[in-house]
């Protein structure tokens, strides 16, 4: 079996991972939501995360910057540990993150939204602000919409000003959770393009996601999870392929066949 350790891509890169999560474990209340968690995430990687509804998906990638508190276990970005106090505020300003909703502020312009956190977390001007918040806005296809508010935009278009309002802050993470779930299915495809470039430029991304052609696409590595565990992690082609755990071959063959 050629099944990837969780070391294997950083030692690969020959950089220390970005990303470390160790015995990771995540409890509401008796709900034992993420059990015995260890990934590496390596630099410029892109890991698609997929698996049943209640699996701990959405729940993990949450823990890497602090929006979910862990029970135990540890989590380090670019080798700062993930808790609470002064390394919360420096782990949230290098990991960005979009949403299924895509909470952009609506009494604010399209530029506006993407322009605001550079200047209030960075300090950054407003001109400079605003000329690299046009920049991004071009380069997800929205460049004729800047003073447009969002809710004189598409689903679609919303969520590509998220990923734009993400990218503002210069992130060393990207992380998306379901991007496409909350789009009208003709909508989903100008997302995942964009994603695709941003793969491509060599942004570090972890993508919760039920786009299985996007992930066997883009991903350098896909990770399988349920019941809170990560049950299979390989490179797309094998786990799609030739998964090695009988839930994995369940689930991408009960997907493959509509159920």
């Amino acid at each position: 079996m050629s099944q990837i350790s969780a070391k294997d891509a950083s030692a690969a890169s020959g950089q220390d991972p970005i990303i470390t999560m160790r015995n990771v474990e995540k409890h509401y209340g008796n709900f034992h939501a993420l059990r015995d968690i260890n990934l590496d995430v390596a630099r410029g990687e892109v890991i698609a995360i997929i698996g049943p509804s209640g699996s701990g998906k959405s729940t993990l990638i949450r823990c890497i910057n602090h929006l979910e508190t862990i029970s135990s276990g540890t989590i380090t970005v670019d080798g700062v540990t993930v808790k609470e106090g002064k390394n919360l505020a420096l782990v949230r300003a290098e990991v960005g993150m979009v949403f299924q909703q895509f909470n952009l502020f609506p009494h604010m312009s399209v530029l506006r939204n993407v322009a605001i956190a550079p200047m209030r977390v960075r300090g950054i001007s407003k001109a400079e602000a605003e000329t690299r918040a046009r920049q991004l806005l071009d380069r997800v296809g929205l460049s004729a919409h800047v003073d447009k508010y969002p809710d004189q935009l598409s689903g679609g278009q919303q969520q590509r000003v998220a990923i734009a309002r993400a990218l503002a802050m210069e992130p060393l993470v990207l992380l998306f959770d379901e991007p496409t779930s909350a789009l009208d299915p003709e909508m989903v495809g100008e997302v995942l393009d964009v994603m695709q470039s941003l793969a491509a430029s060599g942004v570090t991304m972890l993508v919760v996601t039920h786009e299985m052609g996007f992930a066997r696409r883009v991903a350098d590595r896909v990770v399988f999870m349920e019941a809170g565990r990560i049950i299979e992690q390989n490179a797309p082609e094998a786990l799609f392929d030739t998964p090695q755990t009988e839930r994995a071959q369940a689930f991408l063959s009960a997907i493959q066949h509509g159920a």
